[in-house]
């Protein structure tokens, strides 16, 4: 919870200073988070305590000449480096995705179903609901769950609408047991 709030300040502050410098963060963050998750090497010299903070800054600035990125970002990331932060950057990462989603005016979810695929006009159905409920645009993600037996979950922030048959037995199962 404590680096929940944590991420979310660094989110905001380094947000800002882009907005200020017109770089579009989001954008950076999310091109080396990709290449984060693409190499485990590069994974474990970043976030793995054996490394020296003058050895991981060393690999990053290379990494960030390849990927161009700005200068604002290359030193947001040495600093969580140098103040042994840098395990943060993924929750970080997390927050400014949210934030950044919320100033376009969408938002991202998942459905879950047992099913491998949803249909494309249902999935429309609930976007177009989340839409007129939120307000937002929504941008949802189909993810298979086979501990669902019929029916579906959909998460997005804070909002779940669990339409499952297991949640509707569970709920007729308390109603039954609270008589």
């Amino acid at each position: 919870m404590k680096q929940t709030a944590v991420a979310k300040v660094y989110a905001k502050s380094i947000l800002e200073l882009g907005d200020d410098k017109k770089i579009k963060v989001a954008d950076e963050l999310t091109r080396l988070t990709e290449v984060i998750n693409k190499s485990n090497e590069l994974e474990n010299v970043l976030f793995l305590e054996v490394f020296t903070a003058d050895e991981k800054k060393a690999i990053f600035t290379e990494v960030a000449k390849k990927l161009e990125l700005s200068s604002l970002t290359v030193e947001a990331v040495k600093y969580l480096i140098d103040e042994n932060r840098i395990g943060l950057l993924p929750l970080i990462f997390k927050e400014i995705i949210v934030i950044d989603d919320e100033r376009r005016g969408f938002m991202r979810g998942t459905i879950e179903g047992n099913a491998e695929t949803i249909d494309d006009s249902f999935k429309k159905k609930i976007e177009g609901f989340l839409k007129t409920k939120l307000g937002r645009e929504p941008q949802m993600n189909y993810v298979q769950n086979n501990n669902i037996t019929a029916g579906y979950k959909v998460t997005v922030e804070d909002l779940q609408l669990d339409a499952s048959i297991d949640n509707q037995l569970e709920q007729f199962k308390q109603s039954i047991l609270s008589e």
